[in-house]
Parts: structure tokens; C-alpha cells; sequence
């Protein structure tokens, strides 16, 4: 698995070696189904150049880094063009990294790259649920003719889940027919456009294990311009702080996290990959602690 991993930089702290880790960061460099803007693939690198403008401790979570044993294991080597070898690829590591008896931690990447991590850990943890956090639904049956799309990442999760394992957060854009799929088939449970119902939502999952995607353009574009399809009316990050503190107050096991979609050239300014750096420090956290 290791030998698909490179890496020149570390995130911030993150620097235990991967036998020691309980937490392993990876990045997966990919934006090959892109529908508007790309350049996620460029996240993780700009990431671990920023995450030194930020602490190790978390006030919010009152947390550490430098408490747990992280790993920042370096980028996916990746090959070009061909999408289902791709997301092969991903699989392949994040597995490893299950198997090896710890946490996946990934960073995007398009979206569509959470859908690998998925089916490698429904294969040691087939009850998970996933805690969804985004613009977009991303339920389409497909995108432009294709089933695998960064539109349909959420719907092919759902194609191994079913029902009732899939809660969606802060959605506000989509056609009506994936709308009609979450809240009038009940086939996800979606809180449109606010996250408010996220501290009921993980209580009701006390004792499960959860996975946690955050596609970063949940934000509103005032706070998060750095991203490939921008949604105006969107949260913001003190509302995001709340979900952080609903988890950590949840008795929940975290199997695992992403979170995806920041592509830093459209923020010139680099506050959007600041503000991704300090999201991925408490996911990390999160995912330590839980």
C-alpha cells in the first residue's frame, strides 16, 4: 500500500510514522469528472504548504494533534485518464490502511473520490453510516452519461448502503428528482440548506460507526471562494464549528473522514486553503478522539 504514497511535505504535526499511526492522512489528487472548474487535484499539496499558519491545539475541541499519533502519509500515486482505474487505485490504499487496523483520513480531490473509501470500509465495517455535508446532492443516477461523476457520488454510496444509512447537511442545490429521492422516497435523510438538526441526528446514532464527508462548498463563497462550483447561500463557519462540537459531544465511533472540492487557485488570497487547513485539523481530531 505504502508504495503508492508520496510525500515531500507534512500537514501540520502530522507526523508520526505510519507503524505508529492511528490516524493515517492521505491525499487523493484527482478532479477527472470536474462538471464546472477543476483543480481539487492541487488540495493537499497547497494544504501542507498553509498548515503552518494554524495551531496544533483546537480551543473549540479543546484538543491536540500532538496528543495523537497521525500520520500524514502523503499523495496518491494516481494514473491519468482512466476514472474506474483510478478510483481503483484509491481503493487500494485506503484499504491498506483498514486493514492495517487504522483510521483513513482523505483529502480531496473531487468528491467522487469518497466512493473507494467506502467500498473498502464496508468490507470491515458493513454497517456504517455516512454523516454528508454539502451544497449538492449529489444523488443524479448519472452525470453526462456517466455513472461515476463527482454529481453521483452520494447516490452510488446509496447503491451500497440502502436506506436509512445516509444523512445529508446544508443542501442546497440539485435537480428536483434528487430532492424527490431524499426527502419525499426518504431514501437519505436531507436537512436542506442549515445543518440545525445535526447534534439530534448523531444522537439517534449513538453506538454506530460513522464516516464523515465534508465537500467544502457547504460554505457559503463569501468565507469559501477557493472551489470548483461555488453555491451562494451556504453556511458558515461558526455554523460549521457547531456540527465539530455535536460530534465530539456524540457517542459515536469514527471509522473514518474526507473532505473534498477545495481548489485553491480560484483564491488567490489563500484564505479558502487556510480555511480548509483548520477544517482538516479538526476532522483529524475528531477522528483521533472517536
Amino acid at each position: 500500500m505504502q508504495n503508492r504514497l508520496s510525500n515531500a511535505a507534512q500537514f501540520l504535526a502530522m507526523e508520526a510514522s505510519y507503524e505508529d499511526a492511528d490516524v493515517v492522512v492521505f491525499g487523493a489528487p484527482f478532479d477527472g469528472t470536474t462538471s464546472y472548474r477543476p483543480g481539487t487535484r492541487f488540495a493537499a499539496q497547497q494544504m501542507r504548504c498553509e498548515s503552518d499558519g494554524i495551531e496544533t491545539y483546537s480551543p473549540l475541541l479543546d484538543l491536540d494533534l500532538e496528543d495523537y499519533s497521525i500520520c500524514d502519509a502523503g499523495d496518491v500515486a494516481l494514473s491519468n485518464g482512466n476514472t474506474p482505474k483510478i478510483l481503483s487505485e484509491i481503493e487500494e490504499v485506503a484499504a491498506g490502511i483498514i486493514n492495517d487496523h487504522k483510521k483513513p483520513l482523505m483529502i480531496g480531490g473531487e468528491h467522487l473520490v469518497t466512493l473507494p473509501v467506502i467500498e473498502a470500509l464496508v468490507k470491515k465495517h458493513p454497517n456504517i453510516h455516512i454523516l454528508h455535508f454539502d451544497a449538492h446532492t449529489d444523488l443524479r443516477e448519472t452525470y453526462n452519461n456517466e455513472k461515476l461523476s463527482h454529481a453521483t457520488v452520494i447516490r452510488r454510496c446509496w447503491d451500497i448502503l440502502g436506506d436509512g444509512r445516509i444523512y445529508q447537511f446544508g443542501i442546497r442545490s440539485g435537480m428536483k428528482q434528487e430532492f424527490d429521492f431524499a426527502l419525499k422516497d426518504h431514501h437519505t435523510y436531507m436537512e436542506p440548506f442549515t445543518v440545525h438538526s445535526v447534534k439530534d441526528i448523531v444522537a439517534q446514532l449513538s453506538g454506530k460507526k460513522v464516516y464523515i464527508t465534508i465537500d467544502l462548498d457547504i460554505l457559503d463563497p463569501s468565507i469559501f471562494p477557493g472551489t470548483g462550483t461555488p453555491e451562494p447561500g451556504g453556511i458558515t463557519y461558526r455554523e460549521l464549528e457547531t456540527v465539530f462540537k455535536a460530534i465530539k459531544a456524540a457517542d459515536i465511533e469514527l471509522v473514518g473522514a474526507d473532505m473534498v472540492e477545495l481548489s485553491p487557485h480560484y483564491d488567490t488570497a489563500n484564505v479558502s486553503t487556510i480555511v480548509a487547513c483548520k477544517v482538516l485539523r479538526e476532522l483529524a481530531l475528531l477522528v483521533a478522539s472517536k
